[in-house]
């Protein structure tokens, strides 16, 4: 299948990181090199470093990005600093986040990420590690309750949980279609109207194999550090836990004095570290809608540092 995917916020992400033709940039999430593509083509003498922990986009990025003065690299963007370290890159002018999961995973029906095709309960990013079905085979009712409760805001966590525990103790649950009806069967006919009753915990299963929340926050402060001064760190959220993480690292870098409000002077001496271009995210037009629904709950936010 053709690695195909519509980069959310394409020219709104580009125009953040306010790119410098002689700059070194990075792409954490290379995906199918749609970012990637436009920061290279706007490069002269700079160089793009596009990582993806996922095999098919490294493939991917690799083929379309030849044309570049780019390399590619197989690594989670957590790990960006040793990636770039062993290129002897320690300074960088922007560093893009575009996160969740691509357009490709999705709809590549045998990577299990989606409760639309009958496919093996995978949902593993890099291919490579525990999957979904590890965890739903294996994991305590009350484990699998936090997961779903915690990571897709799922009202019947507990309910479909201790379902899943009841139904494998005859059989383990090995496909989408297996845990999708499971769900469907935890929800009464009435919540049903409000979309797919599986979305939500397919999505917590997919944050929790792929540890994407563990993976951003330590992502954070790193991809800030390997900043130069007045490079921009841009990211895009697809849901209100990563946005929520994001919006509250980029107050902690932008905040300056902390000291109690009774203190007559500042003893903290702490100064802001960066700078918000745009205080509120920026989403999508009316006319990238029309062209791709997945763009609807996408948020872009930046910082540059000082």
């Amino acid at each position: 299948m053709e690695f195909k995917h519509i980069s959310v916020l394409l020219s709104e992400t580009i125009d953040s990181l306010n790119i410098k033709p002689d700059g070194i940039y990075v792409d954490g999430t290379a995906g199918g090199a749609g970012h990637s593509t436009q920061i290279a083509k706007q490069l002269t003498t700079g160089r793009l470093i596009a990582l993806d922990r996922d095999p098919d986009a490294v493939k991917t990025a690799t083929e379309r990005l030849s044309p570049y003065n780019a390399t590619v690299v197989e690594s989670n963007f957590a790990d960006m600093k040793s990636a770039l370290g062993s290129l002897g890159i320690y300074g960088v002018d922007g560093i893009l986040l575009d996160l969740g999961v691509s357009s490709y995973q999705l709809d590549n029906g045998e990577r299990g990420f989606s409760y639309k095709y009958d496919a093996p309960l995978d949902m593993r990013m890099s291919m490579t590690g525990t999957t979904a079905a590890d965890l739903v085979n294996n994991l305590s009712a009350d484990e699998l309750t936090k997961i779903f409760r915690d990571y897709g805001e799922e009202k019947f966590a507990y309910k479909i949980a201790n379902k899943i525990v009841k139904l494998r103790e005859n059989s383990t649950i090995e496909t989408t279609t297996q845990l999708a009806d499971i769900i469907a069967s935890c929800y009464p006919a009435a919540a049903r109207r409000d979309g797919n009753p599986s979305r939500k915990c397919f999505q917590a299963l997919r944050i929790a194999v792929n540890d994407e929340l563990g993976s951003l926050e330590r992502a954070l402060d790193d991809a800030f550090d390997l900043l130069n001064v007045g490079g921009v760190l841009s990211i895009i959220t697809f849901h209100s836990l990563e946005d929520r993480m994001v919006k509250q690292k980029f107050k902690e870098y932008t905040t300056a004095c902390t000291c109690p409000p009774d203190f007559p002077v500042c003893v903290c001496g702490k100064t802001p570290r960066g700078k918000l271009p745009f205080r509120k995210p920026v989403t999508a037009t009316e006319e990238e809608l029309k062209i791709n629904q997945r763009s609807r709950s996408a948020k872009l936010r930046a910082i540059i540092k000082l």
